[in-house]
């Protein structure tokens, strides 16, 4: 019988220390006492652990592998695209090399990583698109240095156990709502599953309080808010969802700009006019929300600078695994276009 493999994560629980500290230890990443140090190899020995390093072959210098798990293609939408590759620029610049890894909706459903994924050869941990619940709690509870964009919806009334790095969503969607409202909107609806990602949920808040502020209504009757798929790209399922609701809302907030294209080509379809009849705000500031007629309302997004800060923020979790965890939020701006009044 094959005996099993002894892990970084068993000399930790051997030695009644973190994975992060024997991580650093064998990979020279960060300070770690002497009296650790030794604790550690000498454990490792005791267990068996393959490959034992030499002492003059412990790593002193900044890199090792970063794993980027992901549950969609990222160059397939805009943030993604702008975001990996400032993010890949800066994490490669400190030294790291990065293995992306395409997460499977049955790896999802059972919590499984890839195959081909090795924690001990993992210094560090980026999650995006990564939007189930368990799946990221599994994530976290590796003991690696992890940073996620954005969460799962509710993340933020929950206790994660990793960084996590979002846009600025509720200030920016009560913007463009009052600015719909200022433009004479009563009625507004909101078209998007809100449950679909944290982000997605808090602009559905920030739509929320915008009404509340202006002594108006939050009518679920006026909102599409189907689950998430591939319907929301398609202008006859937008013009079903338009024939069965109740009464023909002002304005619509829309979760994010390639919702809100689709809307707009099924208004046009059904023979209302932008902004006269209906106003729209979408949410990304995407290249394709000026090349509609008329330009779209929407918040921008900076992806670049958001890839860039998650490495930095990375990094540092890696140099100084006790540091405090935090949630940051990257300010987005509202763009004014000819979809609203």
């Amino acid at each position: 019988m094959a005996m099993k493999r002894v892990t970084m994560q068993d000399i930790a629980n051997a030695c009644g220390l973190s994975r992060n500290t024997v991580s650093k230890i064998f990979n020279g990443r960060g300070s770690v006492p002497e009296i650790t140090r030794q604790q550690v190899l000498a454990k490792a020995r005791e267990l068996g652990y393959y490959p034992m390093p030499q002492d003059g072959e412990i790593r002193t210098s900044p890199g090792g592998n970063i794993a980027l798990l992901t549950q969609h293609k990222l160059l397939s939408h805009n943030f993604g695209a702008y975001f990996i590759t400032s993010f890949t620029d800066q994490i490669s610049r400190a030294g790291y090399t990065i293995q992306i890894y395409e997460i499977s909706a049955a790896e999802i459903s059972v919590r499984r990583l890839p195959p081909n994924f090795d924690p001990d050869k993992t210094v560090g941990i980026l999650g995006i698109e990564l939007f189930d619940q368990e799946y990221y709690r599994m994530v976290c509870s590796l003991g690696i240095p992890t940073v996620f964009v954005d969460g799962y919806a509710h993340a933020y009334e929950n206790s994660i156990r990793c960084d996590v790095i979002s846009m600025e969503n509720i200030t920016s969607e009560m913007t463009l709502v009052g600015h719909m409202i200022a433009g004479g909107a009563r009625r507004i609806g909101f078209v998007g599953d809100i449950e679909h990602c944290n982000s997605f949920y808090e602009r559905w808040l920030g739509f929320a309080k915008a009404l509340h502020r202006a002594g108006l209504p939050v009518d679920r009757e006026l909102c599409i808010l189907e689950k998430d798929s591939e319907s929301y790209g398609d202008p006859d399922w937008f013009l079903e969802q338009l024939q069965a609701l109740p009464a023909m809302p002002d304005a619509f907030a829309c979760a994010n700009d390639y919702i809100a294209i689709h809307l707009m080509t099924a208004l046009k379809r059904k023979g209302l006019s932008i902004p006269g009849d209906v106003m729209i705000a979408g949410f990304d500031g995407s290249p394709e929300s000026v090349l509609v007629d008329p330009t779209l309302t929407t918040a921008r997004i900076p992806s670049t600078d958001i890839g860039r800060l998650a490495a930095i923020l990375l990094e540092r979790r890696i140099q100084l695994p006790e540091f405090p965890l935090q949630w940051t939020y990257v300010k987005t701006t509202p763009i004014f276009g000819g979809s609203t009044r």
